[in-house]
């Protein structure tokens, strides 16, 4: 890639909606599972030029991260020998009664870091403090929150730790594939580039759906549609790579190593969605010791969702926030019910910051 604008050419991103409307002889439905491809399609417009519904997953990982993590964050960041370490797209994610940034405001030590080894280096250097850095994410981030705990570990810390809310994708697809209408999906690039796509091939066989692996930009979104929907129309269900110039088949090897060493699968609860099984990421035995909910006891913590907020029917693909009583009104960016309205990734900051509102 020389320049962004290649992927954002309007002339061949509309002989790429042309191709489309010309591929596609009934309304398939496609599901994108990234919350930054979700972002791209809503601002750009692209759901409301072709004729296939766009269905739009739970591809947000800091939206899919559930309640009670939250407020076992805000118990931990509470105390006052914390020093409470995140990205910063959590800090404004409603817990039950409050969130991280509000945690701040009334005095805790929380603050913003840009790589997990930035609170490695934290705790080196404020040994009388104990750090804590909130591990959240999917495939993407989990390699380099592995060599956290591994750098910690290496370096004999004890007074770092890890709140860990990893989740994985496949064993997500698998959950609406089997309980949702999608006839095909369009795979996140940036986890492709980490775990490749051979996770994918036996569920496009077994469920008889294409799988696409597709970039960001507007163009990479088009042609993943297309390839979709000429899979569809052939009867084809394999898994296709648009996003070639970044992803491989087996994906970064160095990277899996240092997930498979620092973490274990295990089932996870999705917010908004509810259990899956082997969908999450936990810390391996041997890193035991760097588990915040084990060292802070607040493994005991459980939430409610706000009665008002409909994120999980959102993050299913099964409403849209158009549908909910809540959003542009009671639920906002600056006062939102629900992470999807909070986050970056997030569905109903798609709508909102588009300026999409329901239908009079």
């Amino acid at each position: 890639m020389k320049y962004l604008d290649e992927y954002r050419d309007p002339v061949l991103a509309r002989s790429l909606v042309d191709q489309i409307r010309a591929a596609a002889t009934r309304p398939w439905s496609i599901m994108e599972v990234c919350g930054g491809q979700t972002h791209t399609i809503v601002r750009q417009g692209i759901d409301e030029l072709i004729p296939v519904r766009m269905v739009h997953g739970p591809g947000c990982p800091v939206c899919v991260t559930p309640l009670e993590v939250i407020d076992r964050a805000l118990a931990i960041a509470a105390r006052p020998e914390v020093i409470f370490t995140s990205f910063g797209d959590m800090l404004r994610v409603p817990g039950s009664t409050s969130d991280l940034l509000s945690a701040k405001a009334r005095g805790a030590d929380v603050r913003v870091v840009y790589s997990p080894l930035d609170a490695v280096r934290l705790a080196r250097t404020h040994p009388e403090r104990e750090v804590v850095f909130f591990a959240v994410g999917f495939e993407t981030t989990a390699p380099a929150n592995a060599m956290a705990v591994i750098q910690a570990a290496a370096q004999r810390l004890t007074n770092f730790s890890m709140l860990v809310s990893h989740v994985l994708v496949p064993p997500a697809m698998v959950a609406i594939m089997e309980s949702a209408s999608v006839d095909a999906f369009l795979a996140a690039g940036h986890v492709c580039a980490v775990m490749g796509w051979t996770e994918y091939e036996p569920l496009a066989a077994r469920y008889r759906t294409p799988i696409v692996v597709t970039g960001f930009e507007p163009l990479d979104l088009l042609e993943g549609i297309l390839m979709a929907v000429r899979q569809l129309e052939e009867g084809r269900f394999e898994v296709t790579n648009q996003y070639a110039r970044a992803v491989r088949r087996t994906g970064n090897t160095a990277a899996q190593d240092a997930m498979r060493r620092a973490f274990r699968v295990a089932d996870q609860t999705w917010r908004g969605i509810g259990p899956i099984p082997a969908s999450g990421l936990v810390l391996a035995p041997e890193f035991a010791a760097y588990d915040a909910v084990l060292r802070f006891g607040v493994d005991g913590v459980t939430a409610t969702e706000h009665p008002g907020c409909i994120a999980g029917d959102i993050l299913r693909g099964t409403r849209t926030p158009l549908e909910c009583p809540s959003y542009g009104t009671a639920c906002t960016p600056r006062r939102p019910l629900g992470a999807p309205m909070v986050s970056a990734e997030g569905t109903c900051a798609a709508y909102y910051s588009a300026g999409r509102t329901p239908s009079p």
